[in-house]
């Protein structure tokens, strides 16, 4: 996938420029947020690899020197020193839990009340060796649901020579926190 592709899973469900965004399991940094919030927003980026955020911190230094992103060396299924957010991308991390409740349950306390879950995953439910737990989009529908998200829609899809599909959804976090922030 080319950035362009990386960018059009993610347009549909940030509405605006700027705000605080978190990027939970960015790697390198392919699904960055930078170009959608611009400099105006700030972006906390979290993965556990250390290797991987000096390298995105290089990217983005280069290409979008003028966002604001703060480089977190940590698990996102841990608590985090996070500011209340605007929004929070999940691309291709989601698959790697199994008990993706309690993730979902800790990222919603995060979230500002109307903050946006945005959501790029492998749309099916039985995974392989790379991908151990993908979640289709109907899949994702119900979790969100039952884990104090709303409004879930489906953005958009791109072909995968892995599980045959990538989706992207946004959910919305409900309007009263559900769970204390750790």
């Amino acid at each position: 996938m080319t950035h362009e592709d990386h960018l059009a899973l993610l347009r549909g469900g940030i509405p605006v420029t700027g705000g605080v965004w978190a990027d939970l399991g960015s790697g390198t940094g392919a699904f960055t947020l930078a170009d959608i919030i611009g400099p105006d927003g700030t972006i906390y980026s979290v993965d556990v690899d250390r290797r991987a955020l000096k390298e995105q911190e290089r990217v983005m230094l280069s290409h979008f020197p003028g966002v604001n992103v703060h480089y977190i060396a940590g698990d996102y299924t841990n608590p985090l020193d996070l500011p209340p957010l605007d929004g929070i991308l999940m691309a291709n991390s989601l698959h790697f839990q199994r008990d993706k409740g309690k993730v979902l349950r800790l990222l919603h306390s995060y979230l500002k009340p109307g903050g946006r879950l945005l959501l790029v995953e492998y749309n099916a439910d039985s995974g392989n060796p790379w991908v151990p737990f993908p979640i289709s989009y109907p899949t994702w529908e119900k979790l969100s649901s039952t884990n104090g998200f709303s409004s879930t829609r489906l953005l958009a899809t791109v072909p995968s020579r892995f599980l045959k599909e990538i989706y992207s959804a946004v959910s919305i976090s409900s309007e009263t926190p559900l769970f204390e922030r750790p």
